[in-house]
This record gives C-alpha cells, structure tokens and sequence, in this order.
C-alpha cells in the first residue's frame, strides 16, 4: 500500500496556523526532515501532522520556569527520540507544579499578614539605605514601589528623609514575596487598595481578578488563574505525546 502525503496547506488547516508557520516550523526544527516530490512539493505524514499538533500545544507562552525544556521537548519529538521528549514534559509540568506551589505560600504569607500577624520586629524607623539593606532589596525599588502605590512611607519632619517602621517592613516583605512570585504590581496594587479600605479576607481573589476597568493586561495579574491553565497545557502535552508513542509502536508491530 502506497503512503499517503499531505500537503503543507493540509498540516496548516488541520492545526488552524498559516502555510507559512508550518515552514517556519520546519526551518527551526520542531518537525522532522520532510521529504521532497521530484517536482519539489514537501511531503508530510501523519507523524509530521501529530509533530505539529504537538508544536501548536506546547509552544505557547507563558514558560513557568523557562522556555527552555518546552523547546527542546518539542525538537527531541521532531527527532523521533520521544522518550527524552516525555521525560522532557515531565520536567516542565514538575517546573508550573513549583511555581504554583510558591505562587501559593506567598498568597498564605499575604493572608497572615493580613490578619494580623506581625511580619517583622524592627524596633526603630530605618532610612532607605537601611531598609533595602534589612530586606535584601535595592533603595530604587522600594522608591518604585512606592511611586506606584504599594505603600505609603512616613517622612521624618526635620529632613523629610523616609522612615520605615515594622508596618512599612511588614507591608513591603508581603509586596516582595508576591513579587518573587510572580505577581504582577498591578494585581498587589489592586489586592492592597482593598486591604486598605478595611477588606482583610477574600485578598486572593482580589490578587487574581483584574477588575474591569484596568487598561493593561498581563499574564501575571490573574498569576494563580495563568499557572493552572499552564498546568492543563502541560497535561495536555504529555498526552499527545503518549499518542505518538502509541502511533510509534502500532506501526511496529
């Protein structure tokens, strides 16, 4: 029985891209070597077609941890070597899995603290320089932190210099772990006008919800929302990759 091809027009519409994509995605290694037809047309298969599927999945941003093992994943497929490119999805879903877990403790970290708990002992109000020093972050970022509206730090009245006491250090060890996190300012600052309007339960839905009004929009102010669905798409890749290896082993037997 002869193989049946496809054309590069039937890989685009079967995964939704243009023609185009699908060449590009050849030239950079996320499908294996295409045969030509002696007039020059490329020649897929259906393994060219579950290569791209594969592709269309995983090479979408945002990349939890790094880009990096997405790309090889999807150029160790492209090769046949699907077992490393399993092993390789595997690593990807374990990088959203710790993401998540740290996007998490800092929302716990922010609900204690909103409650109540005391996040620091600082005796006496520090000067900028001691500050930054004490949270281990540099003196420009507290003062972008505060342009931006995260907190409010009072002046000393003789030399107008900034004074952090234990609620200023409190507040700002709070906005640098959701920080680390991932969390966007735009989505502490919603989150924080909330608190300080007397809302101290319900933070993380107000830390993961943009309001309707807010004119920028990234991936990383609704940050809990993003990395679930990043958690599916891994999911979803360790399945077409299962399909493909069970592909693979049908047409070994």
């Amino acid at each position: 029985m002869s193989t049946q091809f496809l054309r590069t027009s039937q890989i685009a519409r079967a995964v939704g891209v243009h023609p185009n994509t699908v060449r590009l995605y050849e030239e950079w290694g996320f499908l294996g070597s295409i045969p030509r037809s002696r007039s020059g047309y490329r020649r897929f298969t259906t393994t060219h077609l579950e290569q791209m599927k594969l592709a269309r999945i995983a090479l979408k941003w945002p990349y939890p941890g790094g880009k990096r093992v997405v790309i090889d994943l999807v150029k160790h497929a492209a090769q046949a070597n699907l077992g490393e490119s399993l092993e390789l999805a595997y690593k990807f879903l374990a990088q959203v899995q710790a993401e998540q877990v740290h996007a998490e403790t800092a929302v716990i970290f922010l609900e204690q603290w909103a409650q109540g708990q005391a996040m620091d002992t600082t005796k006496r109000p520090l000067q900028i320089g001691e500050a930054a020093e004490r949270l281990a972050v540099s003196a420009d970022m507290l003062r972008n932190w505060e342009r931006n509206g995260l907190l409010t730090v009072p002046r000393d009245p003789r030399n107008h210099y900034r004074l952090y006491g234990m609620q200023e250090i409190g507040r700002i060890r709070v906005i640098r772990m959701l920080r680390q996190a991932g969390y966007s300012v735009m989505s502490i600052l919603r989150m924080l006008r909330r608190f300080d309007a007397g809302e101290t339960k319900n933070l993380r839905h107000a830390l993961d919800t943009p309001d309707p009004q807010e004119d920028i929009y990234y991936v990383s102010d609704n940050w809990l929302t993003t990395l679930a669905e990043v958690e599916q798409r891994a999911q979803a890749i360790i399945r077409q990759l299962n399909t493909m290896m069970d592909s693979t082993l049908l047409r070994k037997t």
